[in-house]
């Protein structure tokens, strides 16, 4: 958790453990016991007790009536919503990507940058009993994804360079920018990017940019588009493609872009 950029050394135990114990928890959506996470954390019960009693009592935990167990209360997506610009973000895109996954018959995600890596802050599922998506919340790969390698394509080149020098830095490893340039390019030329899913069989990843008022790329709209075994998707790859088109020109036509 300690940040090397951040001048001078201030010290905020308190604080340091209660976020460590939001970022731990993070990873165990069923939920710990006090014990698990001391043990886990390295701390003793007695270090994280007064801690986490106060964190349930402001509503960024929620412990189970019967099993004891933390989790992360949705009180902390709501606040991170609201103090970031997600929230309008996701308020203009809501209602276009729920009329997307009714007429393509597909989930969608909606990606932003964060850090090192991209982050789903709205996810709306296909209205049939068959079908594949991501939850919000979900941390997406910046380099090797359809979502991350269009915000980079369309970020401005100092942004882009940022982001690939937070993802070096979170993996610990260099990124190949070469490669990374020559896909970018292709990105670019095209407008949008189109790829089998590096993590799913049957999955097509298609992924366009969002743009705000200001011409800033500020998400990625995208459908994983499931291939049925028996054809019996609603509409194929082609056509789900210029309905995302549309799609996100309306949300960024809401947020104020201007198409030069």
């Amino acid at each position: 958790m300690e940040r090397k950029d951040v001048k001078g050394t201030y010290a905020a135990p308190a604080l340091e453990k209660a976020f460590e114990v939001i970022e731990h928890l993070a990873e165990y959506p069923q939920g710990m016991l006090l014990s698990e996470m001391a043990a886990r954390l390295g701390r003793t019960v007695g270090e994280l007790f007064r801690i986490v009693i106060v964190m349930e009592r402001l509503g960024y935990l929620r412990k189970s009536a019967t099993t004891d167990r933390y989790t992360v209360a949705y009180k902390l997506l709501d606040v991170a919503m609201r103090a970031t610009p997600a929230q309008h973000l996701v308020r203009a895109a809501t209602p276009v990507m729920q009329g997307l996954a009714l007429a393509a018959g597909q989930s969608c995600h909606l990606v932003v940058a964060n850090g090192g890596h991209g982050l789903v802050v709205a996810c709306e599922q296909q209205p049939g009993t068959r079908g594949f998506s991501l939850r919000v919340g979900a941390r997406i790969d910046m380099i090797v994804s359809c979502s991350g390698q269009v915000i980079l394509a369309f970020s401005g080149e100092q942004r882009a360079q940022q982001i690939v020098a937070a993802v070096e830095q979170e993996r610990a490893a260099p990124v190949d920018r070469r490669a990374l340039t020559d896909s970018l390019a292709v990105i670019r030329k095209q407008g949008y990017d189109s790829r089998r899913s590096p993590i799913t069989y049957g999955v097509t990843d298609i992924s366009f940019p969002v743009h705000g008022f200001d011409g800033n790329v500020v998400a990625a709209l995208t459908i994983p588009f499931l291939e049925l075994i028996d054809g019996s998707q609603k509409i194929g790859l082609d056509a789900a493609r210029g309905l995302l088109r549309e799609a996100v020109a309306t949300i960024s036509d809401t947020l104020g872009y201007q198409a030069g």
